[in-house]
């Protein structure tokens, strides 16, 4: 069972009701790799909206959450803000292979939140747009001396 999974049996099959809800998360697993992700133990702040229509159960919302990332130029670790909406439709039959589905009355909300997270994140974090980087030769931030030269 995914921490992610909301019940939707109060909504399942009648068009027009609505449930909102907000929820707190802790991660068992991270969001995202590479230059910038949402790792293992952070919370992540859900505010839903399930809309039951016809097909399925319309799932929309905003999360909120913080990601660990290092400048892309000098290497200084971040903390960056997670602010991201989704919308997604949890369908009752499966109509293409990548549909998420309704499935015991739940939604699994893990993937769609995933998806939005991690096509938010920065693809070269940097800590200011005018950071200046390490010094080529010898590694030495060059914010902590910008007239840095090597003889």
């Amino acid at each position: 069972m995914s921490v992610f999974e909301v019940p939707v049996n109060e909504l399942t099959r009648r068009p027009g009701q609505m449930s909102e809800l907000n929820l707190e998360i802790t991660l068992t697993s991270p969001m995202g790799q590479g230059a910038a992700s949402v790792p293992a133990g952070e919370i992540v702040e859900l505010n839903l909206r399930l809309e039951s229509v016809h097909e399925g159960i319309l799932a929309t919302g905003e999360v909120d959450s913080t990601a660990k990332a290092e400048c892309s130029r000098c290497l200084e670790p971040l903390n960056l803000a997670v602010e991201v909406d989704f919308q997604e439709l949890f369908a009752y039959s499966l109509e293409q292979e990548d549909d998420f589905l309704v499935q015991d009355e739940k939604i699994d909300l893990e993937q769609a939140i995933t998806d939005a997270v991690v096509l938010s994140l920065p693809f070269k974090p940097v800590c200011s747009e005018d950071c200046l980087g390490l010094c080529s030769e010898c590694g030495m931030k060059m914010a902590e001396d910008p007239e840095h030269v090597h003889q």
